[in-house]
């Protein structure tokens, strides 16, 4: 399966089949309306279920369209952003409750899908952190320290690795991590739910939110959903214009499907210390219905919009995985997606920071999205039905945390760079000079306009200005999207909204 850049869609969309939904084309009450459709908003539409509640999931493509089925799948409580680092951000205690919380999303992905009989290939399995060099190998030391620290005693250093040509190096063997195939869980879990008398309205795009005791989000066509909770389970906030945007930043991530012979490779996951740094899994030949495994391999990852040829990302990780497994043999699958990564490391869920007291939000996935989605659906039912939850402190979107005040610094001062390309030439001079299948940038008098040329050879422009804080977008010859360098909105060649925050498509240019 291609997508209109000629990329392959994730392995996970393949020969799935999700259940039968419509477009909102009503206005409909309910106790708790959920924005978004993928791991964070089914999750917590499910347990929420379980507590007696009314449910509605407004999605505004298919279930688990957006991020979720652009991941690799990895469960796992080793966290990327490393024990050290968050020691230091929270404290041995915090890094104990992230560690434990995230281990509790891996047991309760298990538990759902035994109890509700979901054949989603959920595999229990080591993880392996390895180093590539010797400073790489202190700065595995300095983890061990850290995992001891916070009372993980099983995670154990081994001299070698149980690839030998990933390194010659020591790694960390970390216990009890997992895959599975996301989108057997989500199509699964969604037929539960909505089974269960559920409700997911998918293509419906909300463009709308009224706060106050009881809510209501309108949808672009102007059907709207009354509830006395909202949860916004996107990406990307889009109910939020500003707070919680200045303090996660969002990248790009690129992945590899590589078919390697059956059994060549051990079942595991394995991660390095590289800045950017590579993540790998197996998807077996028996769980895809194929003669060989497939090797999935991610990383790569640069700023949205902040990447004038993405495609390189691909071939980047491509060399990467064909040094380190020499028995890699064709390559299957090429994608990317998109991540937001939190100055802290840890998500954002909980109430919305300035908004009622019956507003959350779940998003600052930092690369572990399908077990912070899972945490999500757990705090935030929690909070709604007014229990006690030790991790609420912890993924507070309302905290400040001054010692990871030069990440924030760093991220906003990227982001305030971005608006000077207000006052730079266009990459183009002359909207002919844009060739099929592209896009670029042009100026006209003091507009920034925004150019796709088609396969046929018909120009469209938009406004190049992103309707959410007004940033100039930029090409993504990949995806074939509009990218926002600043907080990461994407819009479709023609201007449509992809991705929040924004809520709104790219304008139409002035005659």
């Amino acid at each position: 399966m291609k997508n209109e850049s000629g990329a392959s869609l994730p392995v996970w969309v393949e020969n799935i089949t999700l259940p039968s939904t419509q477009r909102l084309d009503k206005n409909l009450t309910c106790d708790v309306c959920i924005v978004g459709g993928g791991i964070a908003g089914i999750t917590t539409a499910y347990l929420l279920q379980k507590e007696g509640k009314r449910v509605i999931v407004l999605e505004a493509r298919s279930i688990a369209g957006g991020e979720t089925s652009r991941t690799t799948a990895h469960l796992s409580n080793a966290l990327d952003d490393r024990f050290t680092n968050l020691i230091k951000y929270f404290g041995k205690d915090g890094a104990r409750l992230a560690c434990q919380s995230h281990a509790r999303a891996i047991e309760m992905i298990e538990k759902i899908a035994k109890e509700e009989n979901i054949d989603c290939d959920f595999q229990k399995v080591n993880g392996y952190l390895f180093a590539n060099n010797r400073e790489q190998e202190e700065e595995l030391m300095r983890e061990l320290e850290a995992v001891q620290q916070i009372g993980w005693y099983d995670v154990v250093m081994r001299k070698a690795c149980p690839v030998d040509t990933l390194t010659a190096l020591p790694c960390l063997q970390f216990p009890d991590q997992a895959h599975f195939h996301v989108m057997k869980y989500m199509a699964g879990l969604s037929k539960v739910f909505m089974d269960n008398g559920g409700q997911i309205f998918t293509d419906t795009k909300v463009t709308g939110f009224k706060s106050g005791p009881v809510i209501t989000v309108t949808a672009e066509d102007g059907h709207a959903v009354s509830a006395n909770h909202l949860v916004v389970a996107t990406n990307s906030p889009v109910n939020d214009l500003v707070t919680i945007h200045t303090k996660q930043a969002p990248y790009r991530t690129y992945a590899l499907g590589l078919a390697v012979p059956k059994d060549a490779v051990p079942d595991a996951l394995f991660w390095d210390l590289d800045d950017p740094y590579h993540y790998v899994r197996l998807l077996k030949a028996d769980a895809r219905g194929a003669a060989k495994d497939l090797l999935i391999v991610g990383g790569a990852d640069h700023k949205t919009g902040q990447e004038s040829t993405p495609a390189n990302h691909f071939y980047e990780l491509e060399r990467w995985a064909r040094l380190k497994f020499p028995m890699v043999e064709e390559l299957e699958y090429h994608w990317s997606g998109q991540v937001q990564e939190p100055v802290d490391g840890l998500a954002y869920i909980g109430r919305n920071p300035g908004d009622t007291d019956n507003v959350y939000i779940a998003t600052g996935d930092s690369g572990h999205g399908i077990t912070h989605g899972t945490i999500a659906g757990m705090l935030n039912t929690d909070l709604i039905m007014g229990r006690d939850n030790e991790w609420a402190k912890l993924y507070d979107p309302a905290r400040i945390n001054f010692k990871s005040a030069g990440s924030f610094l760093k991220d906003n001062l990227n982001v305030a760079a971005q608006y000077k390309d207000y006052v730079t030439p266009g990459e183009v001079d002359d909207e002919m000079q844009v060739m099929p299948g592209s896009g670029r940038v042009m100026r006209d008098g003091t507009d920034k306009i925004a150019v796709y040329c088609d396969n046929d050879g018909i120009r469209h422009k938009c406004s190049a200005v992103c309707t959410h804080l007004g940033c100039v977008v930029s090409w993504n010859n990949v995806e074939k999207s509009w990218d926002c360098p600043c907080h990461g909105s994407r819009f479709d060649p023609f201007g449509r909204v992809i991705t929040g925050p924004a809520t709104k498509d790219l304008q139409k240019p002035k005659l």
